[in-house]
């Protein structure tokens, strides 16, 4: 093995290493307009109450939406989501300008057609750390939609499972 004596390198290079599930979180800004953004670091936190985490850069388009928000989805992508993660990780002011979403009835939060699945979620805790924030949300409900093989992030690039091992 290689030994990495920088911590930033070390993070960086450990976690290229480590595929992650793609998701697009959505949520809606003080007006009401759809916000939304590509997000690797989506995690269970447990299930009793149902909770989940992810993080975002305070410095990103989103976060002054995401620091008062009340509800947020996350919604898992899919092999048939590719355009839709970059989509979100690109030009903010473009992310919600073709028809591939619809509003949730009971939240009017926006979500998109092409996902394997949807959890819609209301913001517990917010911690500000250092530049970035850890988003602590429970699970009001779900939406199921047809499976297909997850999208995940890979090596600074996006892929898709090739054969299950277990």
């Amino acid at each position: 093995m290689q030994e990495i004596n920088d911590p930033t390198e070390s993070l960086k290079q450990a976690f290229r290493r480590h595929a992650s599930g793609v998701c697009v979180i959505t949520l809606n800004d003080a007006s009401g307009s759809p916000v939304g953004f590509t997000a690797t670091s989506v995690t269970s936190l447990g299930s009793e109450p149902a909770l989940a985490t992810f993080n975002v850069a305070r410095g990103a388009s989103s976060w002054p939406a995401l620091s008062s928000a009340e509800y947020v989805s996350i919604q898992m992508l899919n092999e048939g989501s590719l355009e839709l993660a970059k989509k979100m990780s690109q030009d903010h002011t473009k992310r919600f300008l073709d028809d591939d979403w619809f509003v949730e009835q009971s939240t009017k939060l926006p979500i998109f057609n092409q996902v394997n699945a949807v959890l819609i979620c209301k913001i517990r805790e917010r911690h500000e750390v250092e530049a970035n924030a850890v988003i602590v949300v429970e699970i009001v409900s779900g939406l199921l939609a047809e499976e297909f093989p997850s999208l995940l992030y890979h090596h600074r690039g996006y892929v898709v499972p090739g054969n299950r091992l277990s």
